[in-house]
């Protein structure tokens, strides 16, 4: 039996040792597994694509030393689909359960599977992935624990277009009487034994997802989880285990992204045989689940990546499948307007005339889109009152938001604006009125977090309170984008298993909303990247990449936050000097050929710029608006490390070949020394290309093999561009 073009293929084998395998093949990728004798579903392989052949060896150990099950077969060193902890696997596992009786013993074994022919799996009230015309299968294995009644259904999603594996799982309790689901990964996999590292995304507000690589070692244990209500600036819901010594280009790379935007987890164990098991999903703490008798569960959709081309290939694998078959904003594949945002030109301090001066003057160096910041509603003079109270501050806004966006309309710019709907002030009318709306335990004092509370999302009554109110806002005036924003940490959760209840109620508010508005330009915000996830990129195509701004940390911030994500999805923006974040002063030409590479826009004061500086900003203008095509549709390169070497550098080349942008910037000068040659990639060789900023040509092997040598001013955080076009 096989699937459509053999993208799902199954065979039943006469060996003694396994009964059914199944053949999963992208398309250069392929990913093995079997049912043996006792009915365990075991991992075989997924790697580079390779031909079926009828049937998979499965190895079994034998050692007198360990828990072993009939016919002494050994499965703490077993590579499984989905493993179950407690009767002979002791290793960390997928799932973990109190049955009625009070023990977590749980075996899961085969029970049947399925295949769906062009089908993509919907998850009840979470994102995930669609079909978007392309070739598409899904395998459905159910296992079940036949003691329990518990059953899970696991769904695997293949490509033809593409090296991605779908991964999640649906929990069904067929018994009569109630089991408690303690843990639910969305994935795992069994990477048998190698040298691997684990790279994965940390930080904190203002340095988002910094890279971390590090060996993984025989015997250890990493939870790479966050637990703070959203996804979080301190830990992103993506990863990679590469080959020891796989760099950009090159080695074999496994991805494992989570689309989810709650508590989350990545969890490594490297068991004493060196297997290495990979596990991605809900983060267990604080988690829970009732499932009573006929009720199931869905967890979060995982994209399982695989390049034998190193780092570079699963970004850009990731880029291709987010933009075409993730986010349904019609936005997507539009080109992004060139924004102005008021917030650190004028902070709350505004009014009409100050915000009309802005645009007036943007309006004359070609920016597109103004956009207002917060503090334009309820009594919002600062962050200690007024959220939740979503009607115009007239005393600030005399004409209303619709008499100020057909001010700016008439000016010759789109109007946009800030909202931060899940949360609440107690210094409110809304909070005044509904204090029990406001995420709290019972008899506690919740905590505060910038004088804010958060609203109780898995209450349908503040969802559609949420609904109604942001929409008299977006339906009232022409408004043609929104940065939607939350800033505060999730606390005072009042039962378990509540982030995944709140994550449900987002997704149905943001859902909503985006739908109703589709013609709305959304951004994702969360205190700067706390909620940068592929969960958010589902409805919103852009989110704000870092409140900190300052080119030079944004060197790392988009280089490492490019490995997950596409660049079109990264709000870049050029700031004003001193930085705001961190005090650096950097060349206004350096701030923009950083923030080409993402959504560009501005966030400063330009009535207070030199006659000299404004020039130049028009020309930046008119730069970005001939290179958001290609950030938009292109591949990306990371061709220097900002985290190794005194240079970054990356490059965008456009899918045919017939376009490049290139982007180099020196971070500390250096007297006496000759710059090296920067080397191109992914170019076509036999082709020339003009410099469009030059007029000079060069040949595409001359740009790949010997390269050119970058001209910089003579400072520190300089930085060297080149727009290419194929002749």
């Amino acid at each position: 039996m096989k699937g459509v073009n053999g993208i799902i293929m199954i065979t039943k084998s006469t060996n003694k040792i396994n009964e059914t395998t199944f053949y999963l093949s992208g398309k250069t990728m392929s990913y093995i597994m079997a049912v043996d004798k006792i009915g365990y579903l075991r991992h075989i392989y997924h790697g580079s694509k390779i031909r079926p052949r009828g049937g998979s060896e499965i190895r079994n150990l034998d050692a007198a030393w360990t828990a072993y099950v009939e016919d002494r077969i050994i499965l703490e060193t077993a590579l499984f689909e989905y493993p179950a902890y407690g009767h002979a696997d002791l290793r960390i596992p997928s799932y973990s359960v109190t049955n009625s009786g009070g023990d977590s013993v749980s075996e899961l074994k085969f029970k049947g599977f399925e295949i769906k022919e062009n089908h993509v799996p919907e998850l009840n009230g979470l994102p995930c992935v669609f079909a978007g015309g392309k070739t598409a299968q899904t395998l459905e294995i159910t296992l079940a624990d036949e003691k329990s009644g518990l059953e899970a259904v696991l769904l695997y999603t293949v490509f033809e277009e593409y090296d991605v594996l779908l991964r999640s799982v649906v929990f069904r309790n067929t018994s009569d009487k109630p089991i408690n689901i303690d843990s639910a990964y969305s994935a795992n996999v069994d990477i048998e034994q190698g040298d691997y590292d684990l790279i994965y995304f940390a930080g904190s507000w203002g340095r988002e997802r910094d890279l971390h690589r590090q060996p993984i070692q025989l015997g250890s244990k990493t939870d790479i989880s966050a637990a703070r209500g959203s996804s979080s600036h301190c830990i992103n819901p993506f990863v990679m285990i590469a080959e020891r010594g796989a760099d950009e280009e090159h080695g074999n790379v496994f991805g494992f992204s989570l689309i989810y935007s709650g508590n989350h987890s990545s969890m490594i164990e490297c068991d004493h045989s060196g297997n290495v098991r990979v596990m991605q999903g809900i983060n267990p703490l604080d988690f829970g689940k009732e499932l009573k008798p006929g009720e199931s569960f869905e967890t979060p959709q995982c994209v399982l990546s695989f390049s034998a081309d190193g780092i570079g290939g699963i970004s850009r694998e990731l880029s291709d499948l987010y933009r075409n078959n993730l986010c349904r904003s019609k936005w997507v594949h539009r080109e992004r307007p060139v924004l102005i945002n008021n917030w650190e030109a004028t902070y709350f301090d505004f009014n009409e005339e100050k915000l009309l001066a802005i645009a007036k003057k943007a309006k004359e160096a070609g920016i597109e889109l103004f956009v207002l910041d917060d503090g334009w509603f309820g009594k919002r003079d600062d962050d200690t009152s007024g959220l939740g109270d979503w009607f115009v501050n007239l005393k600030k806004l005399p004409s209303g938001l619709d008499g100020l966006a057909k001010k700016i309309n008439d000016i010759g710019l789109d109007f946009g604006l800030w909202i931060e709907p899940e949360m609440v002030n107690p210094d409110s009318e809304l909070y005044r009125a509904h204090p029990d709306w406001a995420i709290h335990v019972e008899g506690r004092e919740p905590a505060l977090s910038r004088n804010q509370l958060i609203l109780d999302l898995s209450r349908p009554e503040v969802c559609d309170y949420i609904i109604d109110a942001i929409s008299k806002v977006l339906s009232g005036a022409n408004i043609s984008y929104v940065k939607w924003d939350m800033n505060r940490p999730m606390t005072d959760m009042p039962r378990k298993g509540y982030n995944y209840e709140y994550m449900l109620g987002f997704y149905r508010v943001m859902g909503t909303l985006t739908s109703s508005f589709p013609d709305i330009l959304f951004e994702g915000c969360a205190g700067g990247g706390g909620r940068f996830d592929a969960g958010v990129l589902a409805y919103m195509p852009q989110i704000w990449t870092s409140d900190d701004s300052d080119a030079i940390a944004r060197l790392k911030i988009q280089y490492s936050t490019s490995m997950g994500y596409p660049i079109s999805s990264m709000g870049a923006h050029v700031t004003a000097v001193p930085n705001h974040q961190v005090g650096r002063v950097t060349p206004l030409k350096t701030r923009a050929d950083v923030a080409y590479t993402g959504a560009f826009g501005y966030e400063l004061d330009i009535t207070k710029m030199s006659d000299e500086e404004f020039e130049e900003v028009k020309r930046q203008v008119e730069k970005v608006k001939k290179l958001r095509g290609l950030t938009l549709n292109g591949d990306f390169y990371r061709l220097k490390s900002p985290y190794e070497t005194n240079c970054c550098m990356w490059e965008t080349v456009s899918k045919d070949k017939s376009e490049v942008f290139v982007m180099v910037c020196r971070v500390l000068n250096t007297a006496n020394t000759n710059e090296p040659h920067v080397r191109l990639t992914a170019l076509d060789p036999d082709a020339d290309y003009r410099d469009e900023e030059t007029g000079r040509i060069y040949g595409g092997d001359e740009l790949m093999y010997m390269g050119v040598v970058p001209v910089y001013e003579n400072r520190d955080f300089s930085s060297f561009t080149m727009h290419l076009k194929r002749v």
